[in-house]
């Protein structure tokens, strides 16, 4: 469906203004025309009179490593269609496929099945890669295998770029390792996301870091130096960075319900992206599951091997945006934020994140009650409840 599409009697949600009742049009996947009331005709109407429904961006998750059985290291075109095809039933229309610590050869082989991946269109939009390790610090590990974590090089990761077809859009590095701060000075200039994670970095080393540019952080709280008054370390330098939008899982079980509103507190909603850092388990029943030779309890306490170590999530961006809302009662505009907007911000695409003329027609629709409705790619609908 990639004519034309009316969308009326829906709530419009900005991340920079008040909410709305409006109508949308949409031709050839981008809208053409937003008004209180629009009479024009269609090929395709939405109507959500009476419904009470909610128009937001569609969810772009930045950290998601599988879904629906499937990971990004297996290195294949149709997990990666599994994955993308599973995401629209939770309001995703984008996000980045992320690798993990492995070998250099299973990076590259999912890098390389990246390269040359296209979308179908009812799928949510791969945006690009998110390199997450090898250069981490052993000691942060997590569910990262130690054995591969191995020091930054510039070199190895401008010959990954090329094989991802210059696809790579964010890297998470350990910036205090030895040659961290080299290579984080190599990305200046670059597309690239420089992100401190799994990091045992001083306060010291992540306001140097954030000097040479670092402007995310990984999965705040989990796997990075904590807090301490004395020591603020990662935790502390990032939540008082205002260059650095921090990563949020919203589980409940990476973070506590209190941390994740001191989060808010500090951040503002301008300052954090949701992201789930989902495995494979995502969508499927309780078991053990595969994450990169690692085999992963899933459970009602969440994911973890079988040390206790945390191993991704399970959470689905849909109950991320729920728990935000509850814990911390952001305003709509403010979940906008949050879910999509700050992403595309950080990715500098300049056509996703908001609902404006000649933007992307990429929608999540959400009742009251943030239940996903409806989600939108490219102008077509491609999940409905």
């Amino acid at each position: 469906m990639k004519g034309t599409l009316l969308i009326s009697n829906v709530t419009i949600v900005h991340h920079d203004k008040l909410p709305y009742k409006g109508d949308l049009l949409i031709n050839n996947g981008k809208i053409r025309k937003i008004s209180h009331a629009l009479s024009d005709r269609a090929e395709h109407y939405i109507d959500g009179k009476d419904k009470n429904w909610f128009l937001l961006p569609g969810y772009i998750d930045m950290h998601i490593h599988g879904s629906a059985g499937h990971d990004t290291m297996d290195a294949t075109p149709s997990a990666l269609h599994q994955i993308a095809r599973s995401l629209v039933k939770e309001g995703v229309t984008g996000f980045l496929a992320t690798t993990m610590t492995q070998s250099i050869e299973a990076i590259e082989s999912a890098l390389a099945n990246i390269a040359l991946f296209e979308n179908s269109e009812d799928e949510a939009c791969l945006l690009g890669v998110h390199v997450e390790g090898p250069y981490v610090s052993k000691k942060r590990a997590g569910a990262q295998p130690v054995e591969y974590i191995i020091l930054p090089s510039i070199e190895q990761f401008a010959a990954w770029q090329k094989i991802s077809n210059q696809r790579i859009k964010q890297i998470t590095i350990a910036p205090e390792v030895e040659g961290g701060f080299a290579f984080l000075e190599s990305l200046r200039g670059s597309q690239i996301i420089p992100s401190i994670g799994h990091s045992d970095a001083t306060i010291e080393d992540v306001e140097r870091a954030v000097e040479l540019g670092v402007s995310q952080a990984t999965h705040l709280y989990n796997q990075m130096r904590p807090f301490h008054h004395r020591n603020p370390g990662v935790v502390g330098g990032v939540l008082v960075e205002d260059a650095v939008k921090v990563e949020i899982i919203a589980d409940f079980v990476h973070s506590h319900p209190q941390a994740v509103k001191l989060a808010y507190r500090s951040k503002g909603a301008k300052g954090i992206i949701l992201i789930t850092d989902a495995m494979r388990a995502k969508g499927l029943q309780y078991g053990d599951f595969d994450l990169g030779g690692q085999t992963v309890h899933v459970s009602k306490a969440g994911a973890h091997l079988s040390n206790g170590a945390l191993a991704g999530s399970v959470l689905t961006m849909e109950q991320a945006v729920k728990n935000m809302k509850a814990i911390t009662n952001c305003s709509w505009q403010e979940i906008v934020a949050m879910s999509s907007t700050n992403a595309a911000e950080q990715l500098k695409l300049t056509t996703k994140g908001r609902i404006m003329e000649g933007f992307d027609a990429d929608f999540v629709l959400l009742d009251e009650k943030l239940n996903v409705q409806k989600t939108i790619c490219q102008g077509k609908v491609v999940f409905e409840k």
